[in-house]
């Protein structure tokens, strides 16, 4: 029986429930950070194993064999319910619940604030690496979790599709390039996923009201359907989060601002 978490849980919620056996406990910090400290019984994904890699857009999510060795290694059954976090403020972690929803894994929570949190507020640490049993691992992927190139140009003429561009403010007037033409897409509203963090409160998520709110003044709307993306749907891991917590229907288009400023011909705005 999974255990009832709800999908944001804070520190105290997961000391609690540390050394149950349907808890699987994925850290997804850097590996020096992980080295140093992590949850108890944590086992370690590097972020690197969360994408494709391949330019020009190397953030698209991995093919199935890639995904099926990696669940396999960590010890992955669908019974499990996975508790995830990251010592960033929940970008990679967010990533790894949107491939958790790709996988059609039903049972999953973020800890919010991350190994931040966790270690500033003395839960238990532990600084020794974890490994776990390899399972089978046969995976079926869902891809009405992502965006492909050709919704998000669809997705500009629905009235009922937001996108909600998770970069800087630089990068999304153009002003920052980070690949050969810059700008966003026509209609993306902008919302820099570090605004959405708390840094007096250990890197948690802003309450959930106020990150409606600031949604809200960027005319994003309750019934709305929202398109996330980033450079390479790395920081929008987090903002497609922060969407499913508010109970948006939400999709991250993987191929993300690396996919759409390489190309020559994508539709794109400076203002």
């Amino acid at each position: 029986m999974s255990l009832a978490l709800d999908l944001i849980i804070e520190p105290e919620t997961l000391a609690a429930a540390l050394g149950d056996d349907n808890l699987l406990i994925v850290d997804v910090s850097s590996a020096n950070t992980y080295a140093q400290v992590h949850v108890p019984g944590a086992i370690h994904i590097n972020p690197s194993e969360l994408v494709c890699g391949l330019p020009p857009a190397p953030g698209k999510m991995p093919d199935k064999d890639k995904l099926e060795s990696l669940f396999s290694r960590i010890g992955y059954s669908p019974e499990k319910h996975i508790v995830v976090y990251d010592d960033e403020g929940g970008g990679w972690a967010g990533r790894f619940i949107w491939t958790l929803d790709l996988i059609n894994h039903k049972h999953y929570s973020y800890l919010n604030g991350g190994i931040h949190a966790w270690a500033k507020e003395n839960h238990p640490l532990d600084n020794q690496p974890v490994s776990a049993m390899p399972t089978q691992v046969s995976l079926t992927l869902d891809k009405s979790f992502n965006a492909e190139l050709e919704e998000v140009l669809a997705s500009l003429d629905d009235e009922q599709t937001r996108i909600w561009d998770a970069r800087s403010h630089e990068e999304f007037i153009g002003t920052k390039l980070s690949s050969a033409r810059g700008g966003h897409i026509p209609g993306a509203v902008n919302l820099d996923w570090l605004e959405t963090m708390d840094r007096s409160r250990n890197l948690r998520l802003l309450p959930l009201p106020m990150l409606k709110q600031m949604l809200e003044e960027r005319g994003i709307r309750s019934g709305d359907r929202i398109i996330t993306h980033c450079q390479t749907h790395h920081r929008s891991g987090l903002t497609y989060l922060i969407a499913k917590a508010l109970g948006f229907q939400v999709k991250a288009y993987d191929g993300s601002w690396s996919e759409w400023g390489n190309l020559p011909d994508t539709p794109i705005e400076t203002n």
